[in-house]
């Protein structure tokens, strides 16, 4: 048998919830830390190359991709990937480096619990500009940390494959988190914002 709540009794679920949700991602016009909290809160992005395949070839090619800014509650901002030469993207960036990193909260549970549609501005979004290079030995460590404390099967993928440390060289970040169109920060604000502490999800990175 079906529970008919009363009006009160909603608004009473609301008021408790709401303080928690508004409380988990920074203010809307902090937008450096709202990207930071972006990138650090997702564990996969979409990344789009200019294929060099054809029948695509010299069209935007979008292939999903497993990432890491550093452990939970570490990170760095540097979105770190862990790639094979034979895998087709990373052939497409052999040809031209550029590309775009897309990270969204409804890859997390904010935006379903919100009830937000991940097309709407509310479930907050990044997109990042730049090139993806291999890193050099030193910063392979710092990767390898990253990705392994976050994708652990990792360590189990086919050692023949040849299997290298990568980043994003971000030079543009690009936010859409409210209402207002899309915002953008420079690397510098976005590598100096500050750790934005709160309950739920993973709050700091530094």
């Amino acid at each position: 048998r079906g529970y008919n709540m009363t009006p009160l009794g909603k608004w009473v679920i609301v008021f408790l919830l709401f303080p928690c949700a508004a409380r988990s991602i920074p203010p809307h016009d902090d937008v450096a830390a709202v990207a930071r909290f972006i990138a650090h809160n997702c564990d996969w992005a979409s990344m789009a190359t200019i294929s060099s395949h054809d029948p695509v070839k010299g069209q935007p090619f979008s292939n999903v991709f497993s990432v890491s800014d550093g452990p939970p509650g570490s990170g760095t901002g540097v979105p770190y990937m862990y790639l094979t030469r034979m895998e087709i993207s990373v052939q497409d960036l052999q040809a031209n480096p550029t590309a775009s990193l897309s990270m969204s909260l409804a890859q997390t549970e904010y935006c379903k619990s919100q009830g937000y549609d991940p097309q709407s501005p509310l479930c907050a979004h990044i997109i990042l500009s730049g090139s993806v290079v291999e890193v050099n030995d030193t910063e392979a460590l710092v990767a390898k940390q990253a990705l392994f404390s976050r994708h652990p099967e990792m360590m189990d993928w086919p050692p023949d494959h040849g299997w290298f440390f990568a980043k994003m060289n971000i030079t543009k970040v690009w936010v859409l988190d409210y209402f207002g169109g899309i915002k953008t920060c420079t690397p510098e604000e976005y590598f100096s914002a500050k750790p934005y502490k709160t309950p739920g999800l993973r709050t700091t990175w530094l």
